[in-house]
């Protein structure tokens, strides 16, 4: 059995190795479509793009891994049972499940490791894959500034002619719009022939040193009448300097890179954060509900009036503002009402926040339960594809990756979904995380025990019988028609 059980693994383990090189390198690929524009035409050097993709690659193990595991599982027993070799082992005594076990300990081996490389590889890695971005744009400030296009920088757009220089620092042809304070508009325009960046590395400062130019911008009157006179004011100078924030001019990174801080945390980690997160999401509701009780004036606003009158026992007072003078009417229904729209203008404002920070706390629990998701991935594809390719008995990269495929997408469908219906507070995020898992799970059941059994994949005559029957009544009724 020793022999068996090494023959399996072996085989087992050379179609992982390929199959998981080959997505891994078409992923990887996906990941230069995608950062195309932050690598390509910006001096970067090899070892430079070389650090940049070994950061990023071990966040597409959780997409690698998985389906590697869900294809190979399906080729490795789809060839056995193409090649009889399970009808050799069956006709000596020799069980699938038997066939799977030495296989069996090296998934859930295999799920350990996955689950150790999701706590602590891929948080590292993540980290420094944002630092590098970072230290991308601050060695290379000019990768920000694309030529021959506006680039949005902070509150600057700018475009260049032409970029020169070892790091592209010297500009010619600089045109810089300025947007509005309300962020509407562009009032002031700034033209150079010719412009020199200047940073330094531990600065967060990036300096923008233009070289005659002309400076124009619009003034907007008070009077509405004088508008239509479109002032403007022009002046002209020799040698002007911009100080831009270099984390404005960091336009590679997203808001998921920037907010989405739990990625780089570990289980612990992640325990100790949502800890925090939770008591001051609890504390920020009694502070806010506490705050909009002293808004409604309830306990402040007082009048002699009511504070005198003393309904009956048996009594019970319909409207309150009877025992009030008209002005006293008056001026209590307009605090009510300023109250009212106050209150409402604070709720509004502190339910997008709550909800922000709720998304926040989803976002860590989503974290934290797909860590353990990744590892039970692993076994969940394994006893979903060794089953199916023993019952569908075909080998090789044809069918096989088909319903790699079809499964794989399923799977990262529903997960998908789980997330952001879960990020939204839509379902526990423990679901969220789960769902793929939960709905899949079943199809795994079912496929081990038809394989198992020695059970077609699709039993048909459970679809064709009822089919046959119906044909075979309807013929027997016209033969008795046709005979009368």
């Amino acid at each position: 059995m020793k022999i068996l059980d090494r023959y399996i693994l072996t085989t087992f383990l050379k179609t992982l190795a390929t199959v998981f090189v080959i997505l891994f390198f078409i992923f990887i690929l996906q990941a230069v479509w995608l950062f195309i524009a932050e690598l390509a035409g910006k001096d970067l050097d090899v070892l430079l793009i070389v650090k940049f993709l070994l950061f990023y690659s071990p966040k597409m193990i959780p997409l690698v891994l998985p389906l590697s595991i869900l294809l190979a599982s399906i080729m490795t027993f789809g060839n056995l049972a193409e090649n009889y070799e399970f009808a050799a082992m069956k006709s000596s005594g020799i069980s699938l499940q038997r066939a799977m076990k030495s296989l069996m300990v090296f998934i859930v081996f295999l799920s350990i490791i996955a689950f150790f490389f999701a706590n602590n590889i891929i948080p590292a890695a993540e980290y420094k894959f944002l630092n590098l971005r970072r230290d991308i744009v601050q060695t290379k400030p000019a990768m920000a500034i694309a030529e021959g296009q506006f680039s949005d920088v902070g509150e600057y757009n700018i475009k260049v002619n032409k970029k020169s220089g070892d790091k592209g620092e010297r500009l010619s042809g600089v045109t810089i719009h300025k947007k509005a304070a309300n962020g509407t508009g562009n009032n002031i325009v700034i033209k150079a022939k010719k412009g020199l960046l200047v940073n330094q590395e531990e600065s967060s400062m990036l300096q923008m040193i233009l070289f005659d130019g002309n400076y124009y911008e619009n003034i907007i009157p008070k009077k509405y009448e004088e508008r239509n006179r479109v002032p403007f004011v022009k002046a002209s100078f020799k040698k002007d300097i911009i100080n831009i924030d270099l984390s404005k001019l960091n336009t590679i990174e997203d808001e998921s890179s920037i907010t989405n801080t739990n990625a780089m945390l570990n289980v612990s980690e992640l325990t100790y954060t949502l800890d925090s997160l939770h008591k001051n999401f609890n504390k920020d509701l009694i502070s806010y509900a506490e705050n909009i009780y002293q808004r409604s004036g309830a306990v402040s606003y007082k009048n002699p009036n009511i504070a005198a009158f003393k309904p009956k026992k048996d009594s019970v007072v319909t409207d309150l503002l009877s025992v009030l003078s008209t002005a006293d009417k008056s001026r209590a229904l307009e605090v009510a009402i300023g109250n009212l729209e106050s209150a409402k203008f604070s709720i509004e404002g502190t339910k997008q926040e709550m909800e922000v920070k709720q998304k926040n706390i989803n976002n860590h629990w989503l974290a934290l339960y797909e860590k353990f998701v990744i590892a039970f991935s692993c076994i969940l594809m394994f006893f979903i594809g060794a089953p199916l390719g023993a019952i569908i008995r075909k080998g090789g990269l044809g069918l096989p990756i088909v319903f790699a495929v079809l499964i794989f997408i399923t799977f990262h469908f529903i997960n998908t979904f789980g997330r952001k219906l879960a990020q939204e507070n839509g379902i526990p995020p423990f679901l969220g995380s789960w769902m793929s898992s939960f709905v899949l799970s079943p199809l795994a059941v079912l496929l081990t025990y038809r394989a198992t059994n020695d059970i077609g994949l699709i039993n048909m005559d459970v679809i064709l019988s009822p089919i046959q029957k119906g044909f075979q009544k309807l013929f027997r009724i016209k033969n008795n028609n046709t005979s009368k």
